[in-house]
């Protein structure tokens, strides 16, 4: 379903899909009318959004999908400590039943508090609260710990919360697909948008004029069992496969061939795809696995000793650093009234 669905929406060549679009945008038709009047409704302040005591930094999109917003937020937070900062983070927790909020507590299951909370937990031990109340969970999250700024992982369109600093994240490659809202294409609000957050980032290929170029650069390869650091060589002559269960899983295969690595297969999940010992070992037929960091925290109970997943960290340019951390440095001004 996920890729004929990318094909719909980032495939300019596929023609035959463009009747689905068409008898599809009615129904975009019906999600712009009822997001337009969400947003005025809280515009007009009949429906009501709240700030917190501390700033907030929303990292988010408006294309459902992955872009490299979990990298990003990784990166927010190691920034943010070599600052001086005590950030702390929030997510609604995607895929994941429970009342309220919860706290991701490193160690926790990825099936308890979700694949990319589970991931950002274990690799920074950074304070983090899920819920599908954003404003709830923040309060939450200062009422368990001294943080004194909030990173949103996601939560773009979550205007109940004000937020001090956006910033979204595109993928460099498909950008805004077809440009149309869903269901038609994959946009949850339009391109408009863009010109009303504060920074943007483009994912894997060069930016525009008043966008920051971001890398994702591979780290080193590690055991999903134990997370060790993997000395062997894993290039064209190991017999392993590669999986991928993120919004765009074709971004990691390329990865894999830009650093030599050349599975003898590929296969691509649903994004947040609950793994098991058996669909797993279904496609991999005794041979090793390769993986992204998210799949790997969903399976690492029942792991292999010949699986290994590929860490990655975000790299954007020193001058979006300055840029941001002086209009943080702004905004707390403003929020203390200086």
């Amino acid at each position: 379903m996920q890729a004929l669905v990318n094909r719909l929406w980032y495939d300019r060549q596929a023609g035959v899909h463009w009747l689905l679009v068409l008898l599809l945008l009615p129904l975009s038709g019906l999600f712009y009318l009822l997001t337009s009047l969400r947003r005025q409704l809280f515009r007009l302040g009949l429906k009501s959004s709240a700030r917190l005591e501390v700033p907030v930094i929303v990292v988010g999109n408006i294309t459902v999908g992955g872009s490299g917003k979990t990298p990003t937020v990784i990166y927010l937070i190691e920034l943010l400590r070599r600052n001086g900062y005590r950030p702390g983070v929030i997510s609604r927790g995607y895929g994941v039943e429970f009342s309220g909020c919860k706290r991701v507590i490193a160690g926790m299951p990825a099936n308890e508090v979700g694949d990319e909370p589970a991931m950002i937990v274990a690799r920074t031990q950074v304070p983090m609260v899920i819920g599908s109340d954003r404003v709830a969970a923040g309060k939450a999250l200062m009422d368990w710990q001294a943080v004194d700024v909030i990173i949103s992982d996601d939560g773009l369109q979550h205007y109940k919360l004000e937020r001090d600093i956006e910033i979204l994240v595109l993928d460099g490659k498909r950008r805004f697909g077809n440009g149309l809202l869903l269901p038609a294409g994959p946009l949850r609000e339009g391109r408009w948008r863009q010109g009303c957050v504060d920074f943007t980032l483009v994912n894997g290929e060069r930016g525009g004029p008043e966008e920051f170029e971001m890398a994702l650069a591979p780290g080193n390869w590690r055991s999903v069992a134990d997370g060790e650091v993997v000395t062997a060589n894993l290039d064209e002559s190991h017999e392993s496969v590669a999986i991928a269960g993120i919004g765009n899983p074709q971004r990691f295969f390329d990865t894999l061939s830009e650093i030599g690595v050349h599975p003898i297969g590929q296969h691509a999940f649903d994004d947040h795809q609950a793994y098991s010992l058996e669909a797993i070992e279904t496609v991999a037929a005794g041979r090793g696995v390769l993986m992204t960091e998210k799949d790997a925290v969903k399976c690492r109970e029942f792991a292999k000793s010949n699986w290994w997943y590929l860490p990655v960290d975000a790299k954007i340019a020193p001058e979006f650093e300055q840029q941001l951390l002086t209009l943080l440095k702004r905004r707390e001004n403003v929020q203390q009234g200086n």
